[in-house]
């Protein structure tokens, strides 16, 4: 079976009830998530062998997360323990025309102190196929980028296929250094990149001649994102695939989705959904690049892979919270055309 292994920051989710504005929740629905966790997840569900790393307190709270992803299938045993907090994000969803709203309070967390040397990763990648991370870990602090940079070394070494998704975050990078400075030597050791047309442009200065996602209403040319990929890839020589999510939005409960992944030669392209009723998008782009990596260990095609990925995304935008609960079979059965939402008895 083959092993998976991802490294970031799992916070507490807090979210307002429904569609409640922060201003009037008089209470939260409690639950877990974060990028690298969220693919651990998936990928779990998929029947993979996964573990998942990062720096917790020793307290009540991170040992109910460590539960649920216990419960999930996720392997833990490479967490550390040190710090004082887990972080937490409240999550206001937004409808139609106001959009959602994020407000993190992570700052300080178990994880945004880790150093390099706190983790043996000799000893987690040992076996591993896969290693993921994402560029929200490296834009936590300093020694969060470093521990990143260090296991990605460790990974070349071993001859562990390494990941990443480039996830910008703006407000996040708060100590000193730009997503344009950090990233780059670590996105060096990748043999995959996930993003999409903000996150090239942001970290490094690439993206698609003639697009703005403001002004898709929906419409999105697929073509118009190699050149972002080509680029890309003569950025990184390790590179051998790059995929990029297409999201149009058209409203905060409406989007179209799909992906295009590029090997260099071909430019792979999956079916675009109409998602007309968003439950919560927050783990979107999570699930495509749990789908993705499923994909590519799963099937003898890039195409198939693509497929897979944007249509286990589509299904994660109609469950609540940051996980993609669904299976490998109901991830098919909508790519064989089971998209209908009838009762299943």
């Amino acid at each position: 079976m083959p092993k998976v292994v991802t490294f970031g920051e799992v916070m507490l989710r807090l979210s307002t009830p429904g569609y409640l504005r922060f201003s009037q929740a008089h209470q939260f629905d409690a639950t877990f998530g974060g990028g690298e966790a969220n693919v651990a997840v998936s990928l779990a569900n998929y029947g993979i062998d996964t573990q998942f790393v990062t720096r917790l307190p020793k307290n009540d709270i991170a040992e109910m997360c460590i539960a649920e992803l216990r419960g999930f299938g996720v392997g833990t045993d490479g967490i550390v323990y040190g710090g004082d907090r887990v972080g937490i994000y409240y999550l206001e969803t937004g409808a139609v025309a106001r959009g959602s709203k994020v407000v993190y309070d992570r700052a300080h967390s178990a994880i945004s102190e880790i150093q390099p040397g706190m983790v043996d990763w000799h000893k987690v990648l040992e076996g591993a196929d896969w290693f993921h991370w994402t560029g929200i870990t490296p834009a936590l602090s300093q020694g969060a980028a470093d521990a990143c940079l260090e296991a990605i070394k460790v990974a070349n070494e071993m001859g562990v296929k390494v990941s990443c998704d480039l996830n910008y975050r703006k407000k996040l990078w708060k100590y000193g250094k730009s997503a344009s400075e950090v990233m780059p030597a670590l996105v060096e050791g990748c043999d995959l990149i996930l993003g999409n047309e903000e996150d090239a442009e942001k970290e490094f200065g690439i993206k698609p001649e003639g697009f703005d996602a403001e002004k898709t209403g929906g419409e999105i040319d697929q073509t118009r994102f190699e050149s972002v990929c080509r680029q890309l890839m003569e950025r990184f020589p390790r590179c051998k695939k790059v995929a990029v999510t297409l999201r149009g939005s058209i409203n905060a409960n409406h989007n179209t989705w799909g992906g295009v992944l590029y090997d260099g030669k071909t430019l792979w392209q999956s079916r675009r959904y109409d998602i007309t009723h968003i439950v919560d998008r927050v783990g979107g782009g999570d699930s495509f690049m749990g789908g993705l990596l499923y994909g590519l260990l799963a099937y003898d095609t890039d195409q198939q892979a693509i497929e897979f990925a944007a249509a286990a995304s589509c299904l994660k935008h109609t469950i609540i919270g940051d996980y993609n609960r669904v299976t490998v079979a109901e991830v098919e059965g909508l790519i064989a055309g089971g998209g209908s939402g009838r009762v299943s008895r």
